[in-house]
């Protein structure tokens, strides 16, 4: 089981060793703008790392929504990123489940998500796989409750699309950790990441706000229980920069018996 963090873009194997991490995530452009990636020059260096990397897309894109000014360059600027992390070795694409606005038909928000995957097959498809993260808040949320989750998956049955599990954002999100990776693969038939989180608001929340393992509001056995019923590669997304980090990272290791 590989265990990492999710790190700064500058110099993600430098964050690596520092962390004493086995994978990475990072970003490949400002995550709250619109530019594309550009090219790397360190990207030889980033395929021939042991360490596996994963790319976060920026929290901007939302191919779910009604509102064309935002769903049509989102797809343009998800398929850019494939493409730039496809570009580094990347393992995935790791993308938010997205949201329609108040008032607005959710199925024609699911649909939006197949037409995204039919908008990149026109030019050979996703080159990375795309792992759609659930997330934490709205009421209108295509990957917020598990319920939801089970539409968005029968809209793209006929795409390879694989799923990020964050248990803050569950946990905000109202679903409850106990079992909650069996009642995803019930959907999902997979979980190839697991975002590693604790939370700092409660139960049903709806806040996005991550906290160190050892602290939040969730049992830190509960998000160790996850991580290994998922059985997949673990991301931490926690504060406290290098040191905070390491120790989330040390902490997996030592309740998973998977230390050096």
């Amino acid at each position: 089981m590989r265990i990492g963090a999710h790190v700064d873009q500058a110099d993600p194997l430098a964050e690596a060793a520092a962390r004493s991490a086995e994978a990475v995530q990072f970003f490949l452009a400002d995550p709250q703008g619109w530019k594309a990636p550009k090219a790397r020059e360190d990207a030889d260096r980033l395929r021939a790392a042991e360490v596996d990397l994963y790319v976060h897309a920026p929290y901007v894109i939302n191919v779910a929504t009604l509102n064309n000014r935002i769903r049509i360059p989102s797809r343009k600027l998800l398929l850019g990123h494939a493409n730039a992390a496809a570009e580094i070795g990347a393992k995935g694409l790791i993308v938010h489940g997205g949201h329609v606005n108040a008032g607005d038909d959710l199925a024609k928000g699911f649909d939006n998500w197949r037409k995204t995957f039919a908008y990149a097959a026109e030019s050979g498809g996703f080159p990375v796989p795309v792992l759609i993260e659930n997330t934490a808040g709205g009421e209108n949320a295509c990957a917020r409750r598990l319920d939801a989750l089970a539409r968005l998956w029968d809209v793209l049955g006929d795409h390879e699309v694989g799923f990020c599990l964050d248990t803050c954002h569950a946990h905000a999100g109202g679903e409850e950790l106990l079992d909650l990776v069996d009642r995803v693969k019930a959907i999902t038939g997979r979980i190839d990441l697991v975002h590693a989180n604790n939370s700092k608001g409660g139960f049903n929340s709806g806040q996005d706000r991550h906290d160190n393992l050892t602290g939040g509001t969730i049992d830190p056995e509960l998000v160790v229980a996850v991580i290994r019923a998922a059985g997949a590669p673990v991301i931490v997304e926690t504060p406290g920069g290098v040191s905070g980090q390491a120790a989330d990272i040390a902490f997996l290791h030592d309740r998973l018996g998977t230390g050096v």
